[in-house]
C-alpha cells in the first residue's frame, strides 16, 4: 500500500465531516504525506482534529486498507483516475471512497451518465409504480444511465431493484462502512448490486461506521454529487430527499420531482420543490427522459419501431411463440410497440378490438412481463423485450 493512499485514507478518516479543511491542508503542505511528515498541524477552529493528525493515524489507516483489500473492496483516492469525475467537480468531494463491486471503477463511473432517484421510506403503491416506470423509461433510451440511490427502504430500494430488473447499472451509496449493509432487509439487494455489471456499493465512511442519523447527510451529498440529475419521487416536507435535492441545486445539477395530491403528506415535499422552482415537474416517463436530454432508442427513420433483437418481425415471432398465432394480444403488443404511451381507448381504435378485449390482452401481456403500465394507465413494452 503506497504512502500517498494511506495518508489520504488517514485524512479522510479524520476530516470526513470537513473535506474542505482536509483539501486546504493538503494544498498548504503540498501533498497528503507532507501533512503528516511536516510541522504539526494547527487548526484553531478544530483543535481536536489537529491532534489526530499524527503517526498513529497513518498506522490505523494502513491497517484499515489492508482489511479493505481482504474484503475484496477498494479505496479510491480523489487524485486517482479511478475516482468519479462528476463527484470531483464538487468543492467538498470526499478525499476517498470505499468501493465494493465486481466491475472496475472505469466501468462503473466512466461509461454512462448517472441519475439519482430519492424519496420517502414510506413510499406509497402509487409512488412505487411511478419510480419503477420512470426507471424503466430510462432503460429504453439510446444511452441508458446508471441509477444512483441510497440503499434505504422505500424509494431507494425500488429504484435499485427496478434498475437491476431492466439491466441498468446501479450504485448504492451507504451511510455505513463498506462491510455492513443498512438496513439489514436490503442485504440481498446489496449483494445483487455488487455482483451486477457496472454496479457498486459506495461509501466515504471508514470500516465499522454505524448508521447514526448524522451519517446520512454525507451520504446524501455523495448521491447528489455523483449524479447529473436527481429525481424525487415522494417526499415529506422534511427529510433526506429534500436535503439531497438541495445539495444537487448547490452543485448546479438538475432536480426533478413527481407531483402528488395536495392533501398527501408524502407528496408535500415534491410539490414544494416544484412550487419554489427548485425542481422541474415530471409529467410522464417519456417527459423525464426528454427533459434529461436522453434520446429515445429503437426508433428508425420516420419513427418506425426497431427492436434491439432484430426488429418488429423478430418481436412478432416472440409474441406468437409465447401467446399463440391467433391471440389478439399479439396485435395489441405490436400496436404498443408502434405507439408507446398509448391508452386502452387508443389501442381499441388502432387494433379494432373492443376496449374490454384490449384490457384483457394487456393483462395477459403484463402477466408474461411483456408490457408495463404507468400510473396514468399508459402502456409500454418492457425494456427487456426491446
Amino acid at each position: 500500500m503506497d504512502d500517498n493512499t494511506v495518508a489520504i485514507c488517514a485524512l479522510n478518516r479524520i476530516f470526513g465531516y470537513h473535506p474542505l479543511l482536509a483539501h486546504k491542508l493538503i494544498k498548504q503542505a503540498g501533498n497528503a504525506i507532507a501533512v503528516f511528515s511536516g510541522p504539526a498541524v494547527s487548526i484553531p477552529e478544530h483543535p481536536e482534529l489537529a491532534q489526530q493528525v499524527n503517526p498513529d493515524a497513518m498506522e490505523d489507516a494502513r491497517r484499515e486498507l489492508e482489511r479493505v483489500v481482504s474484503l475484496g473492496c477498494r479505496f479510491l483516492t480523489y487524485d486517482s483516475d479511478d475516482y468519479p469525475a462528476r463527484l470531483l467537480e464538487c468543492p467538498d468531494a470526499p478525499l476517498g471512497l470505499y468501493l465494493s463491486a465486481t466491475s472496475s471503477p472505469a466501468e462503473i463511473f466512466s461509461l454512462r451518465p448517472m441519475i439519482a432517484f430519492v424519496g420517502t421510506r414510506d413510499l406509497s403503491q402509487w409512488g412505487k409504480a411511478w419510480c419503477r416506470n420512470l426507471v424503466m423509461a430510462l432503460a429504453a433510451v439510446r444511452t441508458p444511465p446508471a441509477i444512483v440511490s441510497g440503499l434505504a427502504i422505500g424509494a431507494d430500494a425500488v429504484a435499485h431493484a427496478a434498475a437491476l430488473e431492466c439491466g441498468l447499472p446501479t450504485v448504492g451509496v451507504m451511510a455505513t462502512g463498506i462491510e455492513s449493509v443498512y438496513p439489514w432487509q436490503n442485504r440481498n439487494l446489496a449483494a445483487r448490486i455488487v455482483n451486477s455489471p457496472g454496479s457498486a456499493l459506495l461509501t466515504d465512511y471508514p470500516l465499522g461506521t454505524s448508521p447514526v442519523a448524522l451519517n446520512f447527510i454525507r451520504r446524501n451529498r455523495i448521491i447528489a454529487g455523483l449524479a447529473s440529475a436527481t429525481v424525487v419521487i415522494e417526499s415529506k416536507t422534511k427529510g433526506g430527499s429534500l436535503m439531497t435535492a438541495r445539495f444537487a441545486c448547490e452543485y448546479s445539477r438538475d432536480v426533478f420531482a413527481v407531483p402528488g395530491r395536495l392533501d398527501d403528506t408524502r407528496s408535500a415535499g415534491c410539490n414544494s420543490l416544484i412550487s419554489c422552482h427548485m425542481a422541474e415537474i415530471v409529467l410522464s416517463p417519456e417527459d423525464l427522459a426528454a427533459k434529461l436530454g436522453l434520446a429515445p432508442a429503437r426508433r428508425g427513420p420516420g419513427g418506425s419501431w426497431k427492436s434491439g433483437k432484430g426488429g418488429e418481425e423478430a418481436f412478432r415471432r416472440q409474441l406468437v411463440r409465447i401467446l399463440g398465432e391467433d391471440s389478439p394480444a399479439v396485435a395489441v403488443a405490436l400496436a404498443i410497440c408502434e405507439n408507446p404511451g398509448c391508452n386502452s381507448e387508443s389501442l381499441s381504435a388502432l387494433t379494432g378490438l373492443p376496449v374490454h378485449r384490449v384490457l384483457s390482452s394487456v393483462a395477459l401481456l403484463e402477466a408474461h412481463g411483456l408490457v408495463t403500465t404507468d400510473p396514468l394507465l399508459r402502456y409500454y413494452i418492457s425494456p427487456a423485450y426491446l
